[in-house]
């Protein structure tokens, strides 16, 4: 029983991770820019696909850096011809655009490698379990839940340290303010759009070599990331980070008791959250009104 605990408890971590990771991805972007992107899930599975396709050339590695990068082109691209005319606008219109822009790619993948699950190799290095006693506690799943801590890390000393990563958070306090300081707000939130989509495409990539690669693969993560938000509290990348790895291990742990309610419990705990503190755990006062 211990171990089974101790298997989904794991289990609800990692994915948990993949909650945060993505959900930070839709924070900064919907912080700053004010755009809830429904497409986020689209841009998780064009990464992995990517990777997919260029990983017999370069290798799991490589392809781990780059199918990330080229996913943030990509969404640079999206950003500037689509996306950025609706800036200043009511926000329904950029929810509609991003909801379709999700089909559109979803669909797109189906077309382009096919509706069928298809196989993604990780090195068999990392595909072992590093002790016989804990066999769900594989060289992989380690990784990802590593990598994903040191690529937060990375993120949270961009935001602080750097000029760019500072004009972010100021202009998510009042970007008007930011602009008539002189600082480019175009710029400004291409480049925090095209973070959020790397850290998508890089969902992408450490989920397919856990989950399995097919057209749907983002449609299972992109609502519980926008819960752990929710439950975080808008505004707070901390509280993002903390609602996605708190829903992931609940989801475990009721896995145990009561495996029909694994995905039941995510949106109970926000119902809870929001009923006790309406901002979210560690939300900003005012970012709900």
């Amino acid at each position: 029983m211990t171990q089974l605990i101790l298997f989904n408890v794991f289990n609800g971590i990692v994915i948990g991770a993949f909650y945060a990771l993505m959900a930070l991805g839709l924070s900064l972007i919907l912080n700053l820019s004010g755009v809830i992107n429904f497409a986020h899930g689209g841009f998780l599975a064009l990464g992995a696909y990517l990777s997919y396709t260029i990983m017999p050339y370069v290798g799991f590695w490589a392809s781990l850096l780059i199918a990330p990068i080229l996913t943030a082109v990509i969404g640079l691209v999206v950003e500037r011809t689509l996306i950025r005319p609706l800036y200043g606008r009511d926000p329904l219109y950029s929810l509609l655009l991003t909801f379709g822009l999700a089909f559109m790619l979803q669909d797109g993948a189906r077309y382009i490698w096919g509706p069928q699950t298809l196989p993604y190799q990780i090195p068999a290095a990392l595909n072992t379990p590093l002790m016989s006693s804990l066999f769900f506690l594989t060289g992989y799943r380690v990784f990802m839940v590593a990598l994903v801590v040191l690529v937060v890390a990375a993120l949270f000393l961009f935001l602080k340290f750097t000029r760019a990563g500072m004009r972010i958070r100021a202009g998510v306090g009042d970007l008007e303010t930011v602009a008539t300081l002189g600082v480019n707000v175009r710029w400004l939130r291409s480049l925090n759009f095209g973070v959020g989509i790397f850290l998508a495409g890089l969902a992408g990539v450490l989920a397919a070599g856990m989950l399995g690669l097919e057209p749907t693969i983002g449609d299972a993560l992109v609502m519980p990331s926008f819960v752990a938000i929710i439950v975080g509290g808008l505004g707070s990348l901390p509280g993002t980070l903390l609602g996605g790895i708190l829903i992931g291990a609940a989801s475990g742990l009721t896995a145990v008791f009561f495996p029909s309610a694994t995905e039941a419990v995510i949106y109970v705990m926000m119902g809870l959250v929001l009923l006790i503190r309406p901002r979210g755990l560690l939300g900003e006062e005012g970012r709900v009104q």
